[in-house]
């Protein structure tokens, strides 16, 4: 079992590696099968979530994370947090409101599923 402390570091790596277009660091938190899955599409193993997070990160920039509030239950945690980044190209402002759930194998990341909403104002 994943004890909580192991479970809140993974998740504050986690916000970190997004937050600094650090692919290798978001991967390294999953199982070698983990899966990675967002509203329409879906990676597994560690590195297809390597490859996706690398592809992303140089498209966008000033990426912020602001964590409202994590909820853990075993080996399971879910968190809310609020995504802001530009894209590069346009210069566009995204804000997101994010609930994840992320499932836990032996300290690994062996699930990430989030729900996105672009549609609340930030």
């Amino acid at each position: 079992m994943t004890e909580p402390d192991q479970i809140r570091a993974a998740i504050a790596q986690a916000q970190m590696a997004w937050m600094n277009g650090n692919a290798d660091a978001f991967a390294d938190l999953f199982t070698p099968d983990g899966e990675f899955v967002v509203p329409g599409k879906r990676w597994q193993g560690q590195d297809a979530i390597r490859a996706v997070i690398a592809d992303f990160a140089p498209g966008y920039t000033d990426v912020t994370i602001a964590i409202q509030r994590i909820i853990i239950d075993g080996d399971q945690a879910v968190v809310e947090w609020t995504w802001q980044d530009v894209e590069a190209a346009t210069g566009t402002h995204t804000h997101a409101e994010d609930a994840i759930v992320v499932d836990f194998e032996d300290g690994k990341i062996s699930r990430w599923r989030e729900y996105i909403d672009t549609d609340t104002p930030g």
